[in-house]
């Protein structure tokens, strides 16, 4: 497995990754597709202040992906980011997920950046056990704020400061 920085040349394999949680899960709480042309957009966007990771297989192909985000937009959050990793559907539990939100976790240490956010929509006992591993912890549980699929959603939300300060 390769772990590199994403391109826009991506979009469509990771818009391909990301279609089976929005329309077959919870973990993300977007109910309409995203098209390549929009994931490519975030890309960009998200590229200006964040790493966007993608791990390929031997043969080239991207089988999950991995960025940092802003947590919110009032400027005082410009220290915390919010991180998100998704792997194809097929390719859970084959050893991807540690290494690339590793490599994420150890990109965002060599910036001004003190505190990472994960947002967890519940349940998901593997996400949750991948953010533990990497020594986040959870801060808060909101209860019933989605509903998708049919059912209410709560959400987790786990933490990991990766900076002293003063």
């Amino acid at each position: 497995m390769k772990i590199r920085n994403v391109s826009p040349a991506d979009a469509a394999r990771i818009a391909d990754i990301y279609s089976h949680y929005i329309s077959d899960t919870i973990v993300t709480f977007e109910i309409d597709p995203v098209s390549p042309e929009e994931i490519g957009r975030r890309i960009r966007e998200i590229m200006k202040d964040y790493p966007y990771l993608a791990a390929e297989d031997e043969s080239g192909t991207v089988i999950g992906y991995a960025y940092a985000s802003r947590f919110r937009e009032r400027e005082a959050y410009r220290h915390t980011a919010e991180v998100t990793i998704y792997l194809d559907k097929d390719r859970t539990g084959a050893g991807i997920g540690s290494p690339l939100f590793a490599e994420l976790l150890n990109r965002l240490r060599k910036t001004d950046t003190v505190a990472l956010i994960g947002a967890v929509a519940l349940p998901n006992e593997p996400s949750v056990r991948l953010h533990e591993k990497f020594g986040f912890r959870k801060v808060a549980h909101l209860e019933k704020v989605g509903f998708k699929l049919g059912k209410w959603i709560d959400v987790g939300y786990w933490e990991l400061l990766i900076r002293k300060t003063g």
